[in-house]
């Protein structure tokens, strides 16, 4: 116990050397606060209160977010980015969580090289793809398809996947498969059954980090679902506050980036110690 409260008691002499990192992050901390903040109350302002520079002066209003799911089909555009986001995560840990398993712990010719491609595909930037890809949609005739841009998802997003669910599966100890052994588990029930769920961390923090890259995703979105009841938030609040722009509706505005970027703001805020977790864990050897 006192090697313990030793180890936590608070140093001068070695937290000062640490001070300018902390006011920076302090700095930046209260920078972003004010900033959200202010996009938040905008949003529930008036045009007239946020140019003269005093917010909620005419008090709270909420009609630009009723204007915006009711009148411009925010929610809809909300319901397709729940929906491509959903399915794309579920389909690439199905199909990139086995694969790193079988990557990680068997030994074959030709794993090396899968490896290699995977860690050069992951090099390749995504626009590079979309013309030959929209070509090859274009040809089958299955463009503004949810299914095609959720394929795109699911295949633009494996070699990261497998990369970073890999390294989870190195670092687990074979003793646990060796127990599963004796038990009478054959290799697929072992994955599913025990090895999977001790990844859980990664898997959680790749999950977290494949959300945030689907639900802000743009490009391809535009090219391959830009029907109006086909667009994801991202693409349907650009064109949303292209209206809100040219009416002078400037919460409108503020109205659609909240609405983007509060749930991974709160993904950040309620799963930090699991992203922490996982970013971490991959480096420590099991």
């Amino acid at each position: 116990m006192r090697t313990n409260k030793t180890l936590n008691r608070f140093s001068l002499s070695k937290e000062l050397p640490l001070l300018p990192g902390y006011i920076l992050v302090t700095i930046w901390v209260v920078f972003t606060l004010i900033m959200v903040g202010w996009v938040c109350l905008a949003s529930l302002s008036t045009t007239k209160s946020i140019f003269s520079g005093n917010i909620l002066g005419d008090g709270i209003h909420f009609e630009s977010y009723k204007h915006a799911f009711l009148d411009n089909n925010l929610g809809a555009y909300t319901l397709n980015s729940i929906i491509y986001t959903s399915v794309s995560i579920t389909g690439m840990l199905l199909i990139a969580a086995p694969a790193s398993y079988m990557l990680a712990r068997f030994k074959f010719r030709g794993n090396k090289f899968i490896q290699g491609m995977f860690v050069v595909a992951m090099g390749i930037p995504s626009i590079m793809v979309i013309l030959p890809l929209f070509s090859l949609a274009a040809q089958l005739g299955v463009l503004n398809s949810r299914i095609t841009l959720i394929i795109v998802y699911i295949f633009t997003g494996i070699p990261f996947t497998l990369f970073f669910l890999h390294t989870f599966f190195s670092n687990l100890s074979r003793s646990f498969e060796e127990s599963a052994a004796i038990d009478g588990c054959g290799p697929i029930k072992t994955f599913w059954v025990i090895m999977l769920p001790l990844a859980s961390p990664g898997i959680i923090t790749v999950t977290i980090f494949n959300f945030i890259g689907i639900w802000n995703e743009f490009f391809m979105a535009l090219i391959f679902a830009n029907h109006s009841s086909l667009r994801p938030l991202a693409v349907g609040v650009y064109a949303t506050m292209k209206s809100f722009l040219y009416a002078g509706d400037w919460p409108g505005m503020f109205t659609g980036v909240v609405v983007i970027f509060i749930p991974t703001l709160i993904l950040y805020i309620l799963l930090s110690k699991k992203i922490i977790a996982g970013v971490t864990g991959g480096a420590v050897k099991g």
